[in-house]
């Protein structure tokens, strides 16, 4: 498929969807381009159906929630999508970009925002002996996307991290068992979700397995009916569960990106002008997780903001004969065909 539009948009979560919509208010065509067969992002793919509580206006929404949100803030601009597709390479200059994907797209673009949150993304997978048969049929998973699935479940879940202790506390009221394993008695986790832990700990709602780490699986045919822990010491202990949910952080990686001759940090982040958003290929923006500058938030909000940013940033770049008059939507409201 060949596009030819004003911007590209490579990353579909919160952030891109914004962005498209951010364009959209500035008369700016845009593609969005994911390597994910649908929109949303982590948030879709990770958690869906985890709260989140610092969005504006929003007491609560469930992450889910959050992206058809955006989809519907963004449905009357129509823009493309090219879905299950990664962006292999970037040529061209500010002004005149042309971006390929693994399937053969070419897109023209005067201007390219990366939104690619963290990259691609993959669990981190503990180094247990079969444990492949267990994913295949579901009993070891890394992600929760429905917690209806763990009704009744008897569930061991390893991390000491954010993740780990709130998916602990979320699933205590649907599964028949939780344990929450970790190789200390001391958790990653924010203070409030720690005090949540240890009264629910102290209820007989979650077991603390503490000082253990993941040892080995039992069951046959992809059924699991036993995780094994183990001290440093060599005490080994069996926890009788079906279910398995190790959380251990994300494997991360830019992919084709780091390859187009941007300037990147550590942990696959890219260095941006906090003003613009503009890396350090003129004409690239990038937004979200991926972006970094001096005092950076690390919050689906700031990337909106962001977003926004970006866009009238670009505006020059694509309309360089038009000055751009600041309006807002209360006065414009959404562009019409």
């Amino acid at each position: 498929m060949q596009i030819e539009t004003d911007v590209a948009i490579v990353g579909a979560g919160p952030a891109g969807l914004f962005a498209a919509f951010e364009c959209g208010m500035l008369r700016l065509e845009c593609v969005l381009i994911d390597a994910l067969s649908e929109a949303g992002g982590q948030c879709v793919a990770l958690y869906p159906e985890k709260p989140i509580y610092d969005i504006p206006a929003h007491p609560a929404i469930e992450a889910g929630d959050l992206v058809a949100s955006l989809e519907r803030q963004l449905a009357p601009f129509a823009v493309p999508r090219l879905l299950g597709r990664r962006v292999e390479s970037l040529s061209g200059l500010r002004g005149a970009f042309r971006l390929r994907t693994d399937a053969g797209d070419e897109v023209a673009a005067k201007a390219v925002i990366i939104a690619a949150g963290a990259g691609a993304f993959g669990p981190n997978r503990p180094p247990l002996e079969g444990i492949e048969s267990f994913e295949s049929t579901g009993a070891v998973q890394y992600f929760v996307r429905r917690r209806e699935s763990f009704r009744g479940r008897r569930v061991v879940i390893a991390g000491g991290g954010d993740s780990a202790v709130d998916w602990a506390l979320s699933l205590r009221d649907v599964a028949a068992k939780v344990w929450l394993v970790h190789r200390r008695d001391r958790f990653r986790a924010a203070p409030e979700s720690l005090d949540r832990l240890d009264r629910a700990h102290a209820r007989g709602e979650i077991e603390k397995v503490v000082p253990y780490q993941l040892h080995g699986l039992t069951g046959e045919n992809g059924v699991l009916s036993g995780v094994t822990v183990a001290t440093l010491d060599g005490e080994i202990r069996t926890l009788d569960a079906d279910r398995l949910l190790p959380f251990f952080g994300l494997a991360t990686d830019l992919g084709p990106i780091a390859n187009w001759g941007l300037q990147t940090g550590l942990h696959t982040l890219i260095p941006v002008t906090p003003s613009t958003l503009e890396t350090t290929l003129p004409g690239v923006f990038a937004i979200g997780d991926v972006a970094t500058y001096p005092g950076k938030l690390k919050l689906i909000l700031q990337g909106f903001s962001e977003a926004a940013m970006a866009a009238h940033a670009i505006h020059p770049i694509v309309r360089p004969e038009q000055a751009l008059h600041f309006e807002y939507s209360t006065t414009k409201g959404v562009p019409v065909a």
